[in-house]
């Protein structure tokens, strides 16, 4: 029996000690330089309306009614878009935060395939959905990502911005 019981333990140090590595590789975090990829990839790629009233605030192009959960859910207190707008540094904090938050949803989702990430991360950032975004417009943006996101992560990390 005491035999038994020793070999049982030792089948299950092995497992555990086998599945780690798995286990590491399934939980692994998105880097600073992956986040900091997409969010330039996602400001590149802004659609561009020409017209200074279009209602969308920042580089990113984010509409008001989304700001104010953004900002509550990362800064802990909610910014007027025209206070988004009027500050770079806290709009890419802002986005920044956010496209951590959904790349690591994506990367789970797609176990931990790189450019499927950025393909639904950025559907969502368009559309609200992870898929959904293989015609049209959406698909022609999301495109526009993974090109510009694959861009930025060729360069060396020093140059990112």
């Amino acid at each position: 029996m005491r035999k038994k019981t020793i070999g049982l333990l030792l089948n299950g140090v092995i497992v555990t000690f086998g599945l780690l590595p798995l286990l590491a590789q399934a939980q692994q975090p998105i880097s600073d330089t992956q986040v900091a990829a997409m969010v330039e990839a996602l400001r590149q790629a802004a659609p561009q309306t020409k017209n200074p009233n279009d209602g969308l605030y920042s580089e990113w192009q984010v509409k008001p009614e989304t700001l104010k959960g953004w900002t509550k859910t990362c800064l802990k207190r909610e910014l007027t878009p025209t206070q988004f707008e009027n500050s770079p540094a806290i709009a890419r904090q802002v986005v920044s935060c956010i496209t951590r938050r959904e790349l690591t949803n994506q990367f789970r989702a797609t176990n931990n395939n790189e450019i499927a990430s950025v393909r639904g991360a950025a559907c969502w950032w368009m559309t609200g959905n992870y898929t959904g975004c293989n015609k049209g417009f959406t698909a022609e943006y999301v495109q526009k990502v993974v090109r510009f996101y694959q861009q930025q992560r060729s360069k060396p990390a020093t140059t990112q911005s």
